[in-house]
């Protein structure tokens, strides 16, 4: 039986990397034209109901995409259950996503590079200390993760 695959991306406070990724991921998704859950959530409470960073709002917009209304939200364990996919952004969130793990987990947990050849291992950098560039840096990176991705799952 076919599960819909139902992708969470996860960052530190879910309002710069995460809801790029979620967003690249739903514009990839539905130009593949495949049904999939997306959202996004943070291992930190920092910024828990807040909109994305507005140069994260700004990046998207630019691709055609509004993630004003997205909110911050911290990962928690039903996420474990509700996902097939939880691609953490950097390796220190892989950590953290892992610790609060349950034991007996149905989603994939993985780097969100993992997904891209040649990029196993590979962090997606924080832009939130940068400017605007790191920002285009960041939809850059996220939006060929969200392709190979998109496309693997319609494969």
């Amino acid at each position: 039986m076919h599960h819909k695959p139902a992708i969470l991306f996860v960052c530190l406070g879910n309002i710069c990397r995460s809801p790029l990724a979620e967003a690249a991921f739903r514009l990839e998704a539905e130009k593949a034209g495949l049904d999939a859950h997306t959202d996004s959530a943070g291992t930190a409470a920092y910024h828990v109901g807040s909109p994305p960073d507005p140069r994260s709002i700004r990046e998207a917009a630019k691709h055609g995409i509004d993630i004003s209304a997205y909110q911050a939200r911290q990962i928690e364990q039903e996420d474990f259950t509700r996902f097939t996919h939880i691609f953490a952004m950097d390796r220190s969130n892989l950590s953290n996503i892992r610790a609060i793990a349950p034991e007996v987990v149905a989603a994939r947990i993985a780097l969100l590079m993992d997904v891209l050849d040649g990029s196993g291992g590979k962090e997606v950098e924080d832009p939130y200390y940068g400017g605007d560039h790191g920002f285009a840096v960041t939809w850059e990176v996220v939006a060929m993760a969200a392709r190979q991705l998109a496309k693997e799952l319609t494969s």
